[in-house]
């Protein structure tokens, strides 16, 4: 589920492979920030002809002896987004609207939105190198093979269907390794944003039915999630999950649908799969919908601050559980709702701190 948001659901938060390549500015780059863009010579013959009284007489001639390779769209503190990366991710973003049906926002908008986007991951790929945060080789990994197998592929097949996409393995890797990067960033600084009092677990636990009790409610769920994205708004998230639904009404199956079109990968490979779930290990909005939805039912469209989920309870029970386990359980639900309000916060905050020069 964007913009990496690791609290929504505890172990299904899909893991976004694609972030943008940033630049740090080297001094030949900032020689040319004032005009935006870098500028070489073409050839040896041009440079000749540029000597010429003719060509230095003609401000069109000259400029003509230059090709325009790249510029910069965003100056964000002592780093840049290059036009050529938000071409890429523009592109990347075009493709997954087309495979799943969605419309886009006019080509500006979209641009605008994307390079946003962009924008806050820049800011927290720098927190991390300030920081002197890294990503172990062995984890990384681990990630990467987790990722080859959730597609059915030996770590070899899926570098050879890579290439086959135009892309590589190498790049993957570059791309999982900052998405890891802005993970350990959010978990470091909202750990740190969120605190938790007795008297916060003991109002949990009193809701939840008394700190007494030894028997809470599990259920074991699926859902797709349509996310609301730059590129996706409201209106068009909730048309294509009650489309989603519909589908499995009409007869299709559940796990194929989710394979297909839900954006939380970590459950979508799995077909929806989310496993028990206990009081407190999702957001509230899916939590209180689940807890309504009657087992077997699919529910309509139930909007989070992630998008629209359809949700399918596949068995309800009721489990033991110590009173130790139970503060447990409580104190990590509490967490998990404030970290997800803390990070939204968060991220406005290093956006409105950062210098940030959008020249789109």
């Amino acid at each position: 589920m964007t913009t990496t948001t690791p609290w929504l659901l505890r172990a299904t938060k899909r893991t976004q492979t694609f972030l943008p390549r940033t630049l740090a500015l080297s001094s030949a780059l900032t020689l040319c920030l004032g005009g935006g863009a870098v500028l070489v010579p073409l050839t040896a013959n041009a440079q000749q002809a540029a000597s010429s009284p003719q060509a230095l007489s003609s401000s069109q001639t000259v400029s003509s002896q230059r090709q325009l390779l790249d510029r910069v769209v965003a100056v964000v503190n002592d780093g840049a987004v290059m036009q050529s990366e938000l071409n890429s991710r523009l592109a990347q973003v075009i493709r997954q609207a087309e495979a799943k049906g969605g419309a886009l926002p006019p080509r500006a908008e979209l641009e605008q939105q994307v390079l946003e986007r962009m924008v806050l991951e820049e800011i927290q790929l720098q927190m991390a190198s300030d920081t002197q945060l890294s990503v172990d080789d062995t984890k990384l990994n681990r990630q990467l093979r987790g990722i080859a197998e959730s597609n059915g592929l030996s770590l070899e097949a899926f570098a050879d269907q890579l290439e086959a996409d135009g892309t590589s393995l190498a790049q993957v890797r570059e791309q999982v390794q900052r998405e890891m990067l802005i993970r350990q960033v959010q978990q470091r600084q909202i750990g740190q944003r969120v605190s938790i009092s007795n008297r916060d677990v003991e109002r949990t636990l009193e809701q939840q039915g008394g700190a007494d009790s030894s028997v809470i409610e599990e259920n074991r769920a699926r859902h797709i999630l349509i996310e609301v994205t730059p590129e996706r708004s409201a209106a068009e998230a909730r048309a294509l999950a009650q489309k989603a639904r519909q589908r499995i009404v009409q007869g299709e199956d559940f796990a194929a649908v989710a394979r297909e079109l839900s954006d939380d990968d970590g459950s979508a490979l799995n077909g929806g799969e989310l496993g028990w779930l206990r009081p407190g290990q999702t957001v509230p909005a899916f939590e209180d919908a689940m807890q309504a939805l009657p087992v077997d039912q699919l529910s309509k469209p139930v909007r989070s601050q992630f998008g629209f989920h359809i949700i399918d309870v596949e068995e309800r029970r009721r489990q033991n559980v110590n009173q130790k386990e139970q503060r447990e359980q409580a104190r990590q639900a509490i967490f998990q709702r404030r970290a997800n309000e803390e990070l939204n916060t968060w991220q406005r905050e290093i956006r409105s701190q950062a210098f940030v020069d959008i020249r789109l």
